[in-house]
């Protein structure tokens, strides 16, 4: 076995045996102190990940893909399925920051637990689901992809429901339901593209494995709605803004950082690159939705009066941005897209930390009653604009060329209907901005409010720690795009040869 083979498996290993330890650990600090090791060490182990001996990860003729790091072993020989698992430079960034925002969440366990259960079980839940996620952002076989896929449901269901807030119970069912549906639909595309084709390799799926028209404009319908789900894109996106509500600190974090990463993922890796046929047919009517989702999602936000409710519904509105870039099909925009994916990740990352700060001293989430925070928590309101205006987009931030570069690809798209939805996109920006200053004039301007003219001004040294690197990150990516840019354009290159 080789290096990278190993640390293939490790990085799904160590957080599944972290969870195995952390549960078996009677006493509530050390389990979670052994789980933030684990989470730790996962992160560790992803970082060597990077290049590798094969080059970039490429598209084309047999074999079709070609990752930098592959791992391919017999795992039911009777139904020929195999474990196989793969690293290139679409996924990698992906994988260290659900490695991070793991190890952040755990990490921000050791100083402060929840209401509603033990750390020991929190932090044993965080890292079964990161066991999920990294094994769909590495799983080669659909059919393993589609099994990583839902190993996440019932521990985040779990995370919901024992740890949220008053009304938990009924988010995370509602987050259950949603993704369940979103479960049968993959499930039954998988079922069609493998029928079909005789295989449950993406190696050699991807490119369409000769499909048929038909069969695969039903595998992208199918695959496509069910990533909808968990993107969320809209109009199947109403359980997020409860589930975020509900969900504690470090449940928003993963949700919005990485879960909903396996959505988008899922649809450039597998519903475009296995059925590029269907990508096409269905582009017009994607670029529609995203742009749909851009609008609503902004407007929506200018009228919220809750703090999570209102960075959850915003998410809508920057998986638009996501959806637009993948809808044009080109190279720009699938670029704009993956770069999106990991800004969203990062800035919406650090904005419920700080939504969860600001909740956990106020103990209220209404706009209404958070005014003046800067006179009281003036580092706290200043973390909190940072994270805002890199929300919005500002240039020389991480938000920027995910949102600015899926315009530019519809634009360069050509022909009215591409031109209409960058104009209106645009326009969805502009109203992103708006409701992001509505956010922070409300909260950081005027007179302090009762709940928050009771603050100290000072933040704790977990806290800082588990924001530094997120603010450092969003200015990193957005000053130099090439740390997750650079990686990814040879496959996205490769892949749009294929949808040509």
């Amino acid at each position: 076995m080789s290096l990278g083979q190993f640390l293939l498996v490790a990085v799904l290993a160590v957080p599944a045996l972290g969870a195995v330890a952390v549960a078996a650990t009677p006493h509530d600090r050390a389990a979670r102190l052994v789980g933030t090791v684990a989470a730790a060490l996962t992160l560790l182990a992803t970082l060597p990940l990077v290049g590798g001996d094969h080059g970039w990860f490429g598209y084309g003729p047999s074999p079709a893909v070609q990752p930098w790091h592959r791992l391919d072993r017999p795992w039911v020989p009777g139904l020929d399925l195999r474990f196989h698992l793969g690293v290139d430079g679409i996924s990698w960034p992906l994988v260290v920051l659900t490695a991070l925002l793991t190890l952040l969440c755990c990490g921000y366990t050791l100083w402060r637990v929840p209401a509603g259960g033990s750390g020991r079980a929190l932090v044993a839940l965080l890292l079964v689901v990161e066991v999920g996620i990294l094994g769909t952002f590495l799983a080669l076989d659909l059919v393993l992809f589609f099994v990583f896929f839902e190993v996440v449901l019932l521990p985040m269901y779990a995370i919901i429901a024992g740890w949220g807030g008053d009304d938990r119970r009924r988010a995370a069912r509602k987050f259950a339901l949603y993704t369940l549906f979103g479960s049968v639909l993959l499930l039954v595309g998988v079922y069609v593209v493998v029928a079909a084709a005789g295989t449950a390799d993406l190696m050699a799926l991807t490119g369409g494995a000769g499909l048929s028209r038909g069969t695969q404009l039903a595998a992208f319908t199918l695959l496509a709605l069910a990533f909808a789900v968990k993107s969320p894109l809209w109009p199947l996106h109403s359980w997020l803004p409860d589930a975020h509500t509900q969900a504690p600190t470090v449940g928003s974090v993963i949700l919005a950082g990485v879960l909903l990463k396996m959505g988008t993922y899922g649809l450039i890796r597998v519903a475009v690159g296995v059925a590029p046929e269907g990508a096409r047919w269905a582009a017009p009517v994607l670029g529609v939705l995203a742009v749909a989702a851009i609008l609503i999602g902004s407007l929506v936000c200018l009228a919220q009066d809750e703090l999570k409710r209102l960075i959850a519904y915003s998410s809508v509105g920057h998986m638009g941005f996501v959806l637009l870039g993948v809808a044009t099909l080109t190279a720009t925009g699938i670029q704009a897209a993956l770069i999106g994916n990991i800004a969203h990740g990062v800035i919406t990352g650090l904005l419920f930390f700080l939504a969860g700060a600001v909740k956990d001293r106020t103990h209220t989430g209404a706009l209404a009653e958070l005014s003046g925070l800067r006179e009281t928590a003036p580092r706290l309101a200043g973390l909190l604009g940072f994270a805002a205006i890199a929300s919005l987009g500002l240039p020389g931030l991480a938000g920027f060329w995910g949102e600015a570069f899926a315009v530019v690809a519809a634009v360069r798209r050509g022909g009215g209907l591409w031109t209409t939805l960058a104009v209106l996109a645009a326009i969805g920006g502009a109203l992103t901005a708006a409701y992001f200053l509505r956010l922070l004039r409300q909260v950081t301007h005027g007179r302090p409010s009762p709940a928050v003219g009771r603050l100290a001004p000072g933040l704790a040294g977990a806290e800082l720690t588990a924001w530094a690197p997120l603010v450092l990150l969003a200015l990193a990516v957005g000053l130099a795009p090439a740390l997750v840019l650079g990686y990814a354009s040879g496959p996205v290159e490769a892949l749009v040869g294929v949808l040509r």
